[in-house]
């Protein structure tokens, strides 16, 4: 058994952290059910004290609104201009220290925590009574006078105190936090009050999606908003999710991309256009995907990808100046600089360089697979020469691209959408961005030559009948929009995650989503 109540909170935390089982099986069956009996008392006074509340008529859960004037940080921050004066703080109180006739107690708001001295004197007998018994993880709201105490630390004092609603549940042993990886992201409400990193990860997500729009809206890019559901989703290589639509009885997906209806909008004379929103792609899991994420899409029409790569470069610099303060990241203890010019290269150039390989050398399919098997790089029947150079980038180049890289003129076999080079038309004119050894951003000089686009839809077509699940369909509703005609028109488009992870310096992309996909814990 245990003799004090930070032992049973010490023995839940063993609980919620286990996750896989470990620590001998929690030692036994018998001590796990002695746990969990003890576990269940403190839940039950916890509902035993509301219940006694409510019949006192002190019910919490009646009180519908608080009026707060200050945060904790706010206190701290301004505390020369406070000091004396009475503020009103609400929050979760994490920590209390009953001493007798006064206590001390810790409240966690948005902004940070702050301690507060409660006195029987200054709150009054009954009021103190009721506090004593408030539990760590209630919310509670504070008025009182803005001090410093003996030791140096900025404090309320306590004149009044409010119990604005009851935690039944236990929360982790502040010291330790919630640990467990898996139940961190399940559980992100609680991730998000005992881990004050976590928070300020999503504070500065919030941070980097606006200096996003803020940088556009200043370059005359209008915000649009298209469809998720689509009846043929395009724009990318990724299978999609499908569903069923029961009122018209048609056969749905979800969006992969946002391509295709932003250049709709081009044709339709909206000349600066972007989006930022969920795409789906059925995919798996790993580290850097989530089968759900945030894609921003924007084109711009009358420029091409150099225009893009401009644009690019400034708004990756703009929005980390916004939000770190300087355009020098430090990712996993790697230094990345967004200040200096971004260096440029062809992809033909760039496995040359890593690789050895040069394929403007390589004139016959049948060379490309020979030098293939040389390098041991495996590759498909159905792959041509240019998908087989993107399989060398891949295996020898990209982990070599820690610094902002502009990898340049894609083989077209990869490239669908995008316009060939006037002066080679085995290659377009596209660019990824890459940062850390990872694509950051995918941009094109926008193919708008609606009998080209046909062509390229029909060698997707056959690409999927041969296997490819990635592979785009036809979309004749795009093309009829090509037809009406588009200006020539760069894009680009980014995975915010990914940029979120990088600024954040967060190892894996369920870090930077509130709420990632998990595998049901019932399967």
């Amino acid at each position: 058994m245990y003799s004090n109540v930070n032992e049973l909170v010490t023995a839940f935390n063993l609980r919620m952290d286990k996750g896989v089982e470990t620590l001998e099986q929690q030692n036994n069956a018998q001590n796990k059910n002695v746990q969990e009996q003890d576990i269940n008392q403190l839940l039950k006074v916890r509902r035993e004290k509301l219940a006694q509340l409510q019949e006192e008529g002190k019910d919490p859960f009646v009180i519908t609104k608080f009026d707060v004037t200050h945060h904790s940080q706010d206190v701290k921050d301004n505390f020369e201009e406070l000091n004396g004066k009475t503020v009103t703080i609400a929050g979760r109180m994490m920590s209390k220290r009953v001493m007798g006739k006064a206590s001390f107690c810790n409240v966690q708001d948005l902004k940070g925590n702050i301690q507060s001295y409660v006195a029987r004197d200054s709150v009054g007998e009954d009021v103190y009574k009721d506090f004593k018994k408030f539990d760590i993880g209630d919310i509670i709201g504070i008025t009182g006078e803005v001090f410093e105490t003996k030791t140096g630390e900025k404090s309320i004092h306590a004149s009044a105190i409010t119990l604005l609603s009851k935690s039944l549940q236990i929360l982790p042993e502040k010291f330790h936090g919630l640990t467990n990886t898996d139940l961190r992201y399940r559980q992100r409400y609680v991730d998000l009050i005992t881990n004050s990193g976590v928070k300020d990860t999503f504070i500065k997500r919030s941070k980097i999606i606006t200096a996003i729009r803020k940088y556009l809206d200043t370059q005359g890019f209008m915000e649009v908003e298209t469809p998720m559901l689509v009846a043929n989703a395009g724009g990318a290589a990724a299978r999609p999710f499908e569903t069923h639509f029961n009122a018209l009885d048609e056969d749905l997906k979800l969006r992969i991309s946002l391509e295709l209806y932003l250049k709709r909008l081009i044709v339709g004379g909206l000349e600066r256009v972007y989006e930022i929103g969920r795409v789906f792609r059925n995919e798996g899991l790993d580290t850097r995907h989530n089968p759900e994420f945030t894609l921003m899409e924007l084109y711009q029409a009358y420029t091409d990808y150099n225009g893009m790569m401009d644009l690019t470069e400034n708004m990756f610099r703009h929005v980390a100046n916004e939000v770190l303060g300087t355009t020098t990241i430090t990712y996993n203890g790697i230094e990345m600089d967004l200040g200096k010019p971004f260096e440029r290269i062809t992809m033909v150039d760039a496995v040359k360089k890593y690789s050895g390989v040069d394929f403007n050398e390589i004139n016959t399919l049948e060379e490309a697979r020979a030098i293939a098997k040389e390098k041991h790089v495996e590759f498909e029947e159905r792959h041509k020469k240019g998908d087989i150079l993107n399989l060398f980038f891949e295996e020898f180049v990209e982990e070599h691209l820690i610094q902002p890289t502009f990898v340049m003129d894609h083989p077209i076999e990869i490239s669908p959408l995008t316009k060939k080079k006037p002066e080679n038309p085995d290659y377009v004119e596209r660019f990824e961005l890459f940062m850390n050894g990872w694509e950051m951003c995918n941009a094109y000089s926008e193919l708008n030559d609606p009998i080209d686009q046909r062509e390229r839809f029909k060698a997707q077509e056959e690409q999927l009948a041969q296997g490819d699940e990635e592979a785009n369909t036809t979309d004749e509703d795009f093309l009829n929009a090509l037809d009406i005609g588009m200006p020539p028109t760069g894009g680009i488009g980014y995975g915010i995650d990914r940029l979120v992870m990088l600024l954040t310096d967060s190892p894996a992309i369920r870090d930077v989503l509130l709420f990632p996909t998990m595998k049901s814990l019932d399967k």
